[in-house]
């Protein structure tokens, strides 16, 4: 569809660049859900833990191999075995409840099932993210209502362009805030199946 945004001077490249960062958020909440955790094994769970690699911390994806041979479990190899122990804490610290063992070369990470509780709950987390991002994309159409509004001030466009542009930026941010329910619906429904 084209912008009629973009056939107003004042405001060309506005649309533009509402909806590329509305994307961008959008963007962001989808790699937020890949590491939200199911009842099944995946590389992405660990996404979000760091291991210090000589003075920098860096996601274990950078310094080991990591799969998921089973359903229930993922196996992580460090590319140098002096950081077998420092992922083994990094996993076991942090917030998912993993519970990793090693052998000196693998660690190997037991996914046990989610309880019911452990599913809502984690619904409940998620569905702040959501909020978060859902905020972020009211926010940018906040700004670019602003662009409009100074542009219609400084009468760089009429009365009908103002009205025809925030109802162009409401319209990209009701097809934002639906694109992020529906991928909030489909993870939802994928942690509450047993």
């Amino acid at each position: 569809m084209a912008s009629a945004m973009a056939g107003m001077e004042a405001l060309s490249g506005v649309y533009d660049g509402l909806k590329a960062r509305m994307n961008s958020s959008v963007d962001d909440f989808r790699a937020n859900l890949v590491s939200v955790r199911t009842g099944r094994a995946s590389v992405h769970m660990l996404d979000g833990i760091r291991v210090d690699y000589y003075g920098t911390e860096t996601p274990i994806s950078q310094v080991a191999q990591i799969t998921t041979p089973e359903a229930n479990l993922i196996l992580v190899q460090p590319w140098e075995q002096s950081l077998v122990t420092a992922i083994e804490k990094a996993i076991r610290t942090s917030q998912h409840g993993f519970n990793p063992m090693h052998d000196g070369k693998i660690i190997r990470v037991p996914v046990p099932p989610m309880t019911e509780e452990r599913r809502k709950d984690t619904v409940k987390l998620l569905a702040g993210t959501v909020e978060d991002h859902k905020t972020s994309i009211r926010n940018i159409r906040r700004e670019g209502n602003d662009a409009v509004k100074k542009a219609a001030k400084d009468k760089l466009i009429s009365a009908d362009d103002e009205k025809r542009a925030n109802a162009e930026i409401q319209e990209l941010t009701d097809h934002e805030i639906k694109r992020i329910d529906e991928l909030f619906r489909a993870k939802e429904k994928e942690i509450l199946t047993i």
